[in-house]
């Protein structure tokens, strides 16, 4: 067989992936393995999401769709970013996409051109080097204050003529920690100086706590011009199996970002588009019952670490907790596993050696019990 991509072969397979794929595999061999390691919501779907789909199925619903996405879909993606986030947009500034993942796929394929370079604050979600990668580009890492999780004056220092975009995600995966409206002005001013463009991912935005406020950047003075801010329905409304996303930005993006779906994946699935607008329109307490119960779990969860320990990053939003547990965390995260059948994601995976991610989305019986497990009784 001749050789197969270098560029393929050069990205890194997911360590979450990794760590559940082992996790299931001792499940299966009879080990009661309880798994902290994947961002997921263990709540279901909410029952009137669930039912628009079906009811939208039976009526035929099952056929090719706009590329950008059902209008429906698209007008009430514009008044939710109007009201909520401030964002003025219209659905020519729009596409719902396979998955928020899938979102950040486009844009970098998009706004990307080979050795273009991509600022990611670290610690940083996984999959945003391998978007960069596969588009042709160079992901550079910038580390944020250890304990603030914020950016410094000295983010300016990695700006080159070949950097084109600036990541931010807030609230982050995997530290739960959010960007001040200091920090995005920064952000905001750098990309207005160099003329950079800003993806900000905010799958979370919904997931925050004690008072935390979420700002998105392209709210903030002229970014809306320059920022495709990303999102998806799968951490709010517990859809991630759904596999639907959007992103909202300047017009040529979105329109290089659909040429690039049109070719692949042609659309979301058209259903599954139904029950997003009934996500958007309906009633929104299932969103409260759920970030309220993911509070409890998180007051309990960093108590008992902190009291055993191990320093957290702030964990202002999502569902994670970030500790720091020093020397090899592939090392600790491995020995957590095989011999205290935890599994948790160690912090190298997100550019931060000496510290473990810990998603708390699964029910309070079983975080004690890995708590208990890990920290002790």
């Amino acid at each position: 067989m001749r050789q197969l991509s270098k560029a393929i072969g050069a990205i890194t397979p997911s360590a979450t992936m990794a760590i559940a794929d082992r996790a299931k595999e001792m499940i299966r061999n009879g080990i009661d393995v309880i798994s902290l390691s994947i961002g997921e919501p263990d709540f279901p779907t909410p029952a009137h999401i669930t039912e628009a789909a079906i009811a939208a199925m039976r009526r035929g619903e099952t056929h090719y769709a706009p590329s950008r996405g059902i209008p429906e879909l698209l007008d009430a993606l514009s008044e939710k970013l109007a009201t909520e986030n401030h964002i003025p947009v219209t659905p020519a500034d729009l596409i719902v996409t396979a998955g928020a993942k899938d979102a950040i796929r486009l844009l970098c394929q998009a706004a990307l051109n080979p050795g273009d370079e991509a600022i990611i604050l670290d610690p940083s979600w996984v999959s945003y080097e391998p978007c960069i990668q596969m588009a042709g580009g160079r992901a550079v890492h910038y580390p944020l204050d250890a304990e603030t999780f914020q950016p410094g004056e000295d983010l300016a220092d990695l700006i080159t003529p070949s950097t084109r975009m600036i990541i931010v995600n807030s609230p982050s995966n995997p530290t739960g920690s959010i960007l001040s409206r200091s920090s995005l002005g920064m952000i905001a001013d750098l990309c207005s100086d160099h003329d950079l463009l800003a993806l900000s991912d905010e799958i979370y935005e919904k997931l925050v706590y004690d008072g935390a406020e979420h700002i998105s950047l392209a709210s903030i003075h002229d970014m809306a011009e320059r920022t495709v801010t990303v999102n998806g329905f799968s951490k709010a409304y517990a859809m991630t199996g759904w596999r639907l996303g959007y992103a909202a930005g300047p017009a040529p993006v979105i329109n290089y970002m659909n040429r690039i779906q049109q070719h692949s994946v042609s659309h979301p699935t058209t259903f599954v588009m139904w029950g997003g607008v009934a996500a958007l329109t309906g009633d929104q307490s299932c969103v409260a019952e759920m970030r309220d119960e993911f509070a409890r779990r998180r007051e309990y969860v960093i108590s008992r670490l902190r009291k055993a320990g191990y320093a957290c990053a702030p964990p202002d939003g999502a569902f994670y907790a970030f500790a720091r547990v020093g020397g090899d965390d592939v090392a600790v995260a491995s020995e957590w596993l095989e011999e205290r059948h935890v599994a948790v994601t160690p912090g190298s995976a997100f550019g931060a050696p000496g510290w473990v991610r810990l998603s708390y989305a699964t029910s309070m019986e079983r975080l004690e019990e890995a708590i208990s497990r890990v920290c002790g009784d």
